[in-house]
């Protein structure tokens, strides 16, 4: 007969405590049930906050039975808020930000959002700081997402590093220590990304249930709303520009396929006469013609355009992204077609990127790009056209009809969701993701 060990039975009674908080959280924020039940439980001995990497819930039983003793509610919040931290996908979509002012910031999006829920199970007393700060995040209309936080701390620490510790203390919650870096290993990247695909759905089926309430639209809902658009507009860039490949055979040897041995056994015993050819081709996702529309009007700045450049051919330029030999149309706009450039290798980009000066500087319109485009393609300067990214701040005008190849706008700032034409793919960037000011 097993005698139940001191650490076995806190690990029993924790994880009795960890369900009954997700049972209560579940009763006033029942849309969030999938969420909720996702994270499974792991040990942590000495751990003194939650911590999560998206697949796992880290704590101490200890911890978690002496504060559930003292201040159970603390609880309830602490696993609401890494659990938002998921949903919202603040763990993947920090890219080239401070990291320490990132965490920060993430932790104030998710707290004002607790609070301004203000569900029985989470309520609590608000600090003279933590009004502050909500006061002056309902009255400067910037909007409410992690990435509007965290400019507005990146200025602060300039000027007032004081206050950055202070606002860490008042809103730290969780550890974030198991979140994703860019230099884990393989195998931690992998699992990074595993767990983002699962989340991502997970925010898919909350927004989803959220909606089902069948409620009037409320605070709380705007708020969730505004989190779920961030996590969905600040997915990879690399992700995105890959829904825009094309399937196309290259000639290049398939690893796969290709037994080295017999090979090899071949050429000892006959001299030159393999026993077994590699197969020289296989199908690839890679781009083949591609357009990229600046738009260079009075409101775009030229070193985000110069810095964005840089980044999207950081990544059409690796082997997996790109055809050996591909076409790249540059067409610098504003109101007309200013500039067309066109790129066909490394070398050529650099040189091109060294001179880059943006031309224009008036109004936007959109549609000047898409008759222009559709006038190569018709003259058969394009033949294989993987699609157009136009690179704008998203006030102008656009076509009525659909062109025959995918399209996609990259937007600087909020944008109105009615003016995009639905059969557009569209996606929101973050200034600080081309500027390096961190």
């Amino acid at each position: 007969m097993h005698v139940q060990t001191q650490g076995e039975w806190e690990e029993e009674i924790s994880q009795k405590i960890l369900n009954f908080i997700r049972d209560e959280i579940y009763l006033d924020l029942r849309y969030l049930e999938t969420a909720l039940f996702e994270l499974a439980g792991k040990k942590e001995d000495g751990r003194m906050a939650f911590a999560t990497d998206g697949a796992y819930l880290y704590y101490s039983p200890k911890q978690v039975m002496r504060v559930f003793q003292s201040n159970p509610k603390f609880l309830d919040r602490a696993y609401l808020h890494v659990v938002l931290h998921c949903v919202f996908s603040h763990l993947w979509i920090r890219a080239g930000r401070e990291r320490r002012l990132w965490g920060l910031a993430c932790d104030i999006m998710v707290e004002y959002t607790i609070d301004q829920m203000d569900k029985p199970c989470t309520r609590r007393i608000l600090s003279y700081l933590r009004k502050e700060v909500y006061r002056e995040i309902e009255s400067d209309n910037q909007g409410i997402s992690a990435a509007v936080f965290y400019r507005k701390l990146a200025k602060l620490y300039q000027k007032q590093p004081e206050k950055i510790k202070a606002l860490s203390e008042e809103f730290y919650t969780d550890d974030h220590g198991r979140w994703p870096r860019e230099e884990d290993a393989e195998k931690r990247k992998r699992a990074a990304d595993c767990a983002k695909e699962k989340w991502d759905k997970i925010a898919r089926q909350t927004a989803f249930a959220q909606k089902l309430r069948g409620q009037k639209a409320d605070r709380e809902a705007d708020l969730l709303e505004a989190g779920l658009i961030a996590a969905r507009s600040r997915r990879s860039y690399k992700d995105f520009l890959r829904k825009f490949s094309v399937y196309r055979e290259e000639v290049r040897v398939n690893p796969e396929e290709f037994d080295l041995n017999y090979y090899t056994y071949g050429l000892r015993m006959y001299g030159n006469l393999p026993l077994i050819e590699p197969l020289e081709s296989r199908e690839e996702r890679k781009i083949q013609e591609f357009v990229i529309a600046v738009d260079t009007s009075y409101s775009t700045s030229g070193e985000l355009i110069g810095n964005f450049l840089r980044e999207t051919f950081a990544i059409l330029s690796e082997r997996d992204s790109f055809f050996h030999r591909a076409q790249v149309r540059l067409i610098q706009c504003d109101n007309q077609v200013r500039r067309d450039s066109k790129i066909m290798g490394r070398e050529q980009l650099e040189s091109w990127l060294r001179d880059f000066t943006p031309a224009g500087g008036g109004g936007t319109d959109f549609r000047p790009v898409f008759a222009y485009v559709n006038d190569l393609i018709a003259k058969g300067e394009l033949q294989n056209l993987n699609g157009l990214l136009y690179f704008t701040d998203g006030k102008g005008s656009y076509p009525k009809r659909r062109p025959e190849y995918k399209t996609a706008f990259l937007f600087l700032s909020d944008y109105d969701e009615q003016a995009v034409p639905p059969w557009a793919m569209r996606i929101k960037l973050e200034p600080e993701e081309f500027i390096g000011e961190y």
